[in-house]
C-alpha cells in the first residue's frame, strides 16, 4: 500500500512516499481503507518536532483523522463489521501511523460509524477540531456536558476565530444545542465565513466598540468562551464574561502567555479550563464522539466555502504540501485525498 512515512523529526520534506505491506488488526483493533485524511496543526507540529524532541517511534505515518471504510474486523470487536462508513479520531495517539495512507489500523473505539447522509471530506474534518468544540463547550459548571438539541437554549456563546476549523465546529455544534452565537474575526471575509457556518453575530475583535458589540448581544455578559487566542484577547474577555462564565481555551495563537487581571476576574467567579483532547478521559472522548454523530445524523454539521469552511485538497503524493499549507494557516479546512471510490459508496448507499 502507498504510505507516507518520515524517520526524522524537520521539516515538510523529510516526509517521503513508501511501499508498505497492508497491517492486520489485532485484538480490539479495526483496519480501515482511507478516503480522505484531515491535516491538523499538531500533524505538522508533531512531525517538525522541537527543541530535544525523540521521534516516539522509528517510523511515523502522520496524520489523526481521516474517513473511510471498514477493511478488516480484528477479534473482541463489536459493533462494527466490514464495510461501516467510518470516521476516525486520534489515529496517532501512542500509535506510529495515522491516516496518510491507504490502509490504517486502530482501535476500534476510535472508528466511529458515518452516517449515510454524511460525506467522507465531512468525516475527515471532524476529530481534533470537533471534538475540540465539544469539550469546549460542555465545561460551564451550570452547563450540560453533553450536547444536544436545546441544551444550551438561553446561554450565549463568543466563539473566537469563528472562521478556523475549531471556530467553525463549535459554532455549529452551539447553534445545533440551541445557543446565541457571537463570533469574533479579523476581517470582513472571516466574518462571511462565520455568519454562513450559522453565527448569529460576527464582531472585529479589533474594533474599538468590539466590547460594546458583543454587549448589545448579550447585556449581561457571555456563558461560554471558545478561545484561540487568549493572550490577545484576555482583556476584551473580562469586559464581556457573564458571571460564572467559563474561557475553553483550546491553543496558543498569538502567544503562550496571557495576562489576566485577578480583581476583574475574581468579581465574575471566572473559570479559565484549558483543553487537550489527548489527557481526557477514555469516557468523555466516548461521549463527544456520540454527541458529534448525532449531530451528523440531524445534519447540524457541514463544511465547504457555503457552509463557512472552505476545504484545500491535495493528492497523497502531495502530503508535504498539504502539511504546509496548514502551518501557513491556510483557510479552511485541508484534507488529502487517499483513496478513490465508486460514487455510490462516496455517497453512503
Amino acid at each position: 500500500m502507498r504510505s507516507i512515512v518520515y524517520a526524522r523529526h524537520g521539516a515538510s520534506g523529510v516526509m517521503t512516499l513508501v511501499d508498505r505491506p497492508v497491517p492486520e488488526p489485532g485484538l480490539g483493533e479495526v483496519r480501515v481503507r482511507v478516503v480522505v485524511s484531515g491535516v491538523n496543526p499538531t500533524d505538522w507540529r508533531a512531525r517538525a518536532g522541537g527543541p530535544g524532541a525523540k521521534l516516539p517511534f522509528p517510523e511515523v505515518t502522520p496524520n489523526q483523522d481521516g474517513a473511510g471504510i471498514v477493511d478488516a474486523v480484528g477479534a473482541g470487536v463489536e459493533g462494527l463489521v466490514v464495510g461501516d462508513r467510518v470516521w476516525l479520531y486520534m489515529s496517532t495517539a501512542n500509535r506510529p501511523t495515522g491516516t496518510a495512507q491507504e490502509y490504517t489500523v486502530v482501535p476500534a473505539t476510535r472508528a466511529v460509524r458515518l452516517p449515510a447522509a454524511a460525506s467522507f471530506d465531512l468525516g475527515a474534518s471532524l476529530g481534533v477540531p470537533a471534538m475540540t468544540a465539544h469539550r469546549a463547550l460542555t465545561t460551564h459548571e451550570r452547563g450540560p456536558d453533553r450536547l444536544g438539541p436545546g441544551v444550551l437554549a438561553g446561554m450565549t456563546v463568543l466563539v473566537a476565530g469563528g472562521a478556523g476549523a475549531v471556530g467553525h465546529a463549535a459554532i455549529q455544534l452551539a447553534r445545533w444545542a440551541g445557543a446565541t452565537v457571537i463570533a469574533t474575526v479579523s476581517s470582513a471575509e472571516k466574518a462571511a465565513l462565520a455568519i454562513a457556518a450559522g453565527a448569529h453575530h460576527a464582531v472585529d475583535y479589533r474594533a474599538d466598540d468590539a466590547v460594546e458589540q458583543v454587549r448589545r448581544v448579550a447585556p449581561d455578559g457571555v456563558d461560554i468562551v471558545v478561545e484561540v487566542s487568549i493572550a490577545q484577547n484576555s482583556t476584551l474577555l473580562e469586559r464581556v464574561l457573564k458571571n460564572h462564565g467559563v474561557v475553553s481555551i483550546y491553543a496558543t495563537n498569538g502567544g503562550d502567555e496571557a495576562v489576566l487581571s485577578i480583581r476583574a476576574n475574581t468579581s465574575l467567579n471566572a473559570r479559565y479550563q484549558f483543553v487537550l483532547l489527548y489527557t481526557l478521559n477514555a469516557g468523555v472522548l466516548d461521549s463527544a464522539a456520540s454527541d458529534l454523530t448525532a449531530a451528523l445524523r440531524d445534519e447540524a454539521l457541514t463544511i465547504g466555502a457555503g457552509a463557512g469552511l472552505p476545504i484545500t485538497r491535495f493528492p497523497l503524493e502531495l502530503t508535504a504540501a498539504a502539511h504546509d499549507a496548514v502551518e501557513a494557516a491556510t483557510v479552511g479546512k485541508v484534507l488529502i485525498d487517499v483513496s478513490l471510490l465508486p460514487p455510490a459508496v462516496e455517497a453512503g448507499t
